[in-house]
């Protein structure tokens, strides 16, 4: 078992407070967007061996188990992270795995450098995750009913959103979602930014279920992507609960501290609240326009005192220890590779003890005990895969 050196990754829509406080470090002032955990060979974790990636580089077998090897190579399928949004992220949405392999092969034939602004697919692999919230957190999830949709632009009084309203109401639910978002997202951009600005004043004054929209509108002035956004549903989570992003599921993360876990892939086409590319055409082919409640997981206990968000994917496995004082160690062996991140209160975790944002990698099959210290209930969130 070795204990986890991370990288802050400093992007912009990072808080600049959120996780120093979960550290019980000093703020820098500048923002902290993510904590990585994890191989990714552009931020790995670095143990005493070296760079987590080559570790597992050099004996795969060893560190992942055999198992894991058969079913997903040689290298560890998931990235671990401590994200901090302090602003909205852009709304995005990640391609399913046939569509990754489609599209890096096509990008790769047509030689544009993996660096290239305009470059959608970095590798072939898809990027579900899940966010679990560990403050109250917001984002944007799935689709509205487009009846719902309606309701909440024509709430807004605008003249110019009108037609938005009318197209809503005159097609079936996907050929109406389609149909809206190809709309706002290749409008001519003066006459969007006006119509955004309107849309904006009108969220501000009027307030409750278009707050959201109004802070969106604030950090993203004009941007069509605040229209776009509307088209969506705002989820609240609470301390513990997550939310799962498949592929083709618009979304967006709006404020709060979370954790994510996702399947190791930098696939991901926006469709506003950037500045970056917008490929509208291969947006559209990747989307899914299914409107739908976006369901919020809780844990579901399990044997052990494990309690695991249940997810359709294998590259990754979330759960949680709560750990209570003066309880026997709980028995943390697994025969997949683990990393251990405790989240609240102090934890030993074999040998090693370890506070908030702390973390561990645990080989495959290598034994392992749990238990709190200093008298506090102690939070372990558990990331590994499904074999």
């Amino acid at each position: 078992m070795d204990r986890l050196s991370n990288t802050v990754r400093p992007y912009a829509w990072g808080s600049t407070t959120a996780i120093p406080e979960l550290l019980g470090v000093a703020p820098t002032g500048e923002p902290q967007a993510e904590l990585w955990m994890g191989a990714h060979p552009g931020a790995p974790s670095r143990l005493e061996r070296g760079p987590l990636n080559e570790v597992i580089a050099a004996d795969p077998v060893r560190e992942l188990g055999a198992a894991a090897v058969r079913k997903f190579g040689p290298h560890l399928p998931f990235l671990f992270k401590i994200l901090a949004a302090g602003t909205p992220l852009s709304l995005q949405v990640h391609p399913d795995l046939a569509q990754a392999q489609q599209g890096y092969a096509t990008e790769e034939r047509a030689h544009i450098p993996l660096d290239a602004p305009h470059r959608n697919y970095k590798d072939a692999n898809h990027k579900p995750e899940l966010i679990c919230a560990l403050t109250p957190f917001e984002g944007l999830c799935g689709f509205r009913t487009p009846r719902d949709t309606a309701e909440l632009i024509a709430g807004l009084g605008v003249d110019s959103l009108k037609p938005y309203v009318d197209l809503l109401q005159a097609h079936p639910e996907e050929a109406a979602l389609r149909e809206l978002l190809t709309a706002v997202l290749t409008a001519d951009r003066e006459e969007m930014a006006a119509t955004v600005t309107e849309a904006a004043v009108a969220a501000r004054h009027i307030g409750g279920p278009y707050a959201p929209y109004a802070e969106i509108a604030h950090h993203f002035p004009g941007d069509p992507g605040v229209i776009a956004a509307m088209l969506l549903n705002h989820v609240r989570l609470e301390p513990g609960e997550a939310m799962f992003l498949g592929a083709g599921v618009p979304h967006a993360y709006i404020n709060g501290l979370g954790i994510e876990i996702m399947a190791n892939s930098d696939n991901v086409l926006r469709c506003g609240l950037t500045p970056k590319h917008v490929d509208v055409p291969e947006l559209l082919r990747v989307v899914r326009f299914d409107a739908d409640d976006p369901a919020v997981l809780r844990p579901e206990a399990s044997e052990r005192g494990e309690e695991v968000y249940d997810t359709p994917i294998d590259e990754f496995r979330l759960s949680r220890y709560v750990l209570a004082p003066d309880a026997a160690a709980s028995d943390l062996t697994a025969d997949t590779p683990q990393i251990l991140l405790c989240t609240a209160g102090r934890v030993t975790l074999g040998e090693l003890d370890l506070g908030p944002g702390e973390s561990v990698f645990v080989p495959a099959g290598e034994e392992l005990a749990g238990s709190a210290t200093n008298g506090d209930t102690g939070t372990v969130f558990r990331a590994t895969v499904v074999i």
